[in-house]
Order: C-alpha cells, then structure tokens, then sequence
C-alpha cells in the first residue's frame, strides 16, 4: 500500500485542495447517486433540476443519464487536469449555481425560498469563479522537458512517422537530439532542419536496431552525453498468416520492437539513474492489447512493449524516471505500406503529431495511454468479453486489411 498511497499523494498534489473536493464529488455522482437515479429510482417519483426547472417522469430520467454523463467528463477531466475543462467545467458550474437561484424561490418561495436561492447560489458561483480562474491548471504543462529529464533526448526510428514527429517535438522544447534510423539520408536533412530551425545540437546515428550489435553500437555513440530522454519508437509490423511469413523476417521485427528496446534501456538506464532524473517513452500499439490473427507476432510483441513499460513505471517511478508506453492505433505513416497491410479507412487514421501530443501530455502522470478516444473504447470494451470473440473479430478485420495472397 506505500507504492500506491505515494503515488495518490502525488495525483491529489497535482491540483488544489477545493479541486479534488470536486474531483471526488465527481466520483460519487459516477459510482452512487447517478447510478441510482438511473437505474433504481422509480420514474413516477423521480426528479431531476435543470436550470432550475424541475423535470419529472420520463424527463428527468433523461436528465439523469444527461448529468451521469457530465460528471463522466468532469471526473476524467478533473483526474487528467484536461484542457478542454476550461471554460466548459465553469460554465456547467454556472449554471448550477443559477439552478440554485432559480428554484428555491419557484419551488420553495417566500423569503426562505430567496435567502436559501441566494446564499446557495452564491456559494456555488464562488466555484464557477475559481474554475475559470484555474485556466492555467488545465492548459498543457509549460514544463521545461530538458531540465527536468537532462539536455539530451534519444529518438529511434527517427527518420519518418512518429520518430521524426517526435524529434521535431522535443528540438522546439529545447532539447538536443540523436537521431537514430538506418536511413542516414532522411537523418541528415532533418538534422539540418532541426538545427536551422530550433537552435540545437543534433546527431545523427544510422544504425539497425534489428542487428544484435545496434543497440551497442548507438550506446556507444551516446555515451558522455546527457540523455534525458529515450524515444524508442523503432518498430515494424508484418501481416499474414503465420505459415505464410518469412521466418527471418519474423525474427529481425521481435528484435527490433522487444530485444532492441530491453537492450537500450538497459544501456541508458544506469547514467539516468545516477542522476536520478530522466524518462522513457516506448511506443507501442493497441495491437498490444489484444491477440491480433493475421499480425500474432506483431501484436505479441506490442503486447511485451506494454508490459515492459507498465512494470517499468512501477520499478522506477520512485527513482525519478518516467515511463511512458503510448499506443496508438493506424498512424498516418508508411507503416502500413512496409508491414504489407492494405489500409482500408485511411482517413480514420490519426495524425503522428497527435500520437506525439497524447505522449508527452501522459507523460509522468501514468504508466501507458491509448491515442484516440475510439482507441480507448476498444482497448477497454476488450475486458469485457472472452479473449477467444475478442480474437474471432480481429481476424475479421485483419482479413479485409491483409493482401489476399498473405491469409
């Protein structure tokens, strides 16, 4: 119980005292009360106040589920400090406090109708005031990244997609960059734009991951620096039945996305904990989440990122390393074309600047965040059902997504 109670502690010190009030309010109308009125109160004597008028019967049952869903929103937004909080928590909050105005004095009338409208009200606006107030607490943390982590961040796979994004990301934060791809090129174009551009030194290190010496090899070349911060974002997928796949090829990706990754954290670890300051970012997939046919091995291997990275927050969170695995679902990148897959929505995929985004903001509050909210619901509507229909419908879609020559 001290790892976990530390760790609340921390949490409820992310924001005000009276904010956590609200926090925890919040998660009584989620877990009792609107689940009660839901669920359990009859709807000839149900009630539910909006805008200070009273709704009965079907009505307020629809106001019911209406307010479960606003404090659905408040108690997520209030626990991962959101920034689209502001203005709408104050407002809501707002209208609260004219609800309570409004209907002391229509349902209860007389002075004790007004002067129980107004004191109730006025307390009320009190917190719709300090929420609009707090604007700062719900925009992205201005932290400076480079001195809370170190001067240096090392980014994988850094040549396009995600990587790249993520390199451009942290050289506007101020940090020095390593670039690491095997495509040398692509690394020094973008070496020079992120030098022209931000001001920083950046390296380049064209190095394959997939061989067993690349992780050395790039430790090598990192050594003496001050690395703050691992990207390790070098990964590639590979569709198709599992007979069908080439064995060599299946080999090189479970060493690029889990035994390059095991092999560099260890490598950059120890000097980050000498420093006691520092932080990992894995980037794994919602593949991660679930048994995939027509991707096993790859979603086998995301699934290792996922548990690597989430037992890794555990053993270092209190040494002052964060870790982070994000898991994104179809990116707008060449992954689908190098892992052999026919994309069949791509204008459903998102963007790697929002999966770069999503890291960074989740980044020393939790140990993985999923990108997107459909990505989310998935992962999570995943718990719900046997392992075994969860893989029966993936095969499903894989199926449309795989060149028929490879199912």
């Amino acid at each position: 119980m001290g790892r976990i109670g530390s760790w609340v502690g921390e949490r409820f010190a992310e924001r005000p005292a009276w904010m956590n009030v609200l926090l925890l309010f919040s998660a009584v109308e989620v877990f009792v009360y609107s689940p009660w009125d839901v669920f359990c109160k009859p709807v000839a004597v149900d009630q539910d106040v909006w805008l200070g008028l009273v709704l009965t019967g079907w009505l307020a049952k629809i106001g019911d589920v209406a307010h479960w869903a606003v404090y659905v929103l408040a108690l997520y937004g209030f626990l991962r400090m959101r920034r689209w909080m502001w203005p709408w928590a104050s407002l809501y909050v707002a209208q609260m406090s004219f609800a309570m105005l409004v209907w002391p004095i229509a349902y209860v009338g007389g002075v004790r109708g007004w002067m129980l409208g107004i004191v109730s009200s006025a307390a009320i606006a009190a917190l719709a005031v300090a929420l609009w107030k707090a604007r700062d607490l719900f925009d992205p943390r201005s932290v400076d990244l480079p001195r809370r982590y170190g001067q240096w961040a090392v980014v994988t796979g850094a040549s396009s997609g995600i990587g790249l994004e993520f390199a451009r990301s942290l050289a506007a934060r101020g940090f020095n960059c390593v670039l690491c791809a095997r495509r040398d090129e692509r690394l020094r174009v973008l070496a020079k734009e992120l030098a022209d551009t931000h001001a920083v030194d950046v390296r380049v290190a064209a190095v394959d991951l997939a061989q067993s010496d690349g992780p050395d090899r790039l430790a090598e070349q990192v050594a003496g620096l001050e690395v703050g911060m691992l990207i390790s974002n070098a990964g590639v997928g590979y569709a198709g039945r599992f007979e069908k796949q080439d064995a060599a090829r299946l080999s090189e990706m479970i060493a690029l996305n889990c035994t390059a990754n095991v092999s560099l954290i260890s490598r950059l670890l120890p000097s980050m904990l000498e420093r006691r300051k520092g932080a990992i970012v894995i980037v794994g997939s919602v593949a991660g989440r679930q048994p995939i046919p027509l991707h096993a091995v790859y979603s086998a291997t995301k699934g290792f990122d996922l548990l690597l990275g989430e037992a890794l927050w555990v053993e270092l969170h209190d040494r002052g390393i964060d870790v982070l695995v994000a898991q994104p679902g179809p990116v707008a990148t060449e992954f689908e074309q190098v892992a052999g897959e026919a994309r069949t929505n791509p204008a459903s995929d998102h963007s790697a600047a929002l999966v770069v985004d999503t890291a960074l903001a989740a980044l020393g509050r939790q140990p993985s965040v999923v990108v997107g909210w459909f990505n989310w619901i998935r992962a999570n509507v995943n718990r719900l059902f046997p392992r075994s229909i969860i893989a029966l419908i993936s095969a499903g879609v894989m199926e449309k997504q795989t060149p028929r020559s490879m199912r």
